[in-house]
């Protein structure tokens, strides 16, 4: 049986899916040592914002209804506001 070969893709869907199903041990042979990073964090800040409490309860509803987190519902809400302007 031929063993697969690390797929060359930037799907982290993709690649997660992949060695899900496989053991790394298995690609010695293909792996290189890399001295730079590979993938850095952009730079982002934190913002907190204070909603009442029901008001966040109609929030995760929403979000929940969409199924996503409200913390996510929020910052879609911000980006589209931002490039909506």
């Amino acid at each position: 049986m031929k063993t697969p070969k690390i797929p060359h893709t930037d799907s982290i869907t993709e690649l997660a899916q992949f060695w899900d199903t496989h053991d790394l041990t298995d690609f010695t042979d293909e792996l290189e040592e890399v001295h730079e990073p590979i993938f850095e964090r952009r730079a982002e800040e934190t913002v907190t914002i204070h909603l009442p409490a029901e008001e966040v309860e109609v929030v995760k509803r929403m979000a929940e209804a969409k199924g996503v987190k409200h913390t996510a519902l929020i910052r879609a809400w911000v980006l589209e506001k931002l490039h909506h302007t």
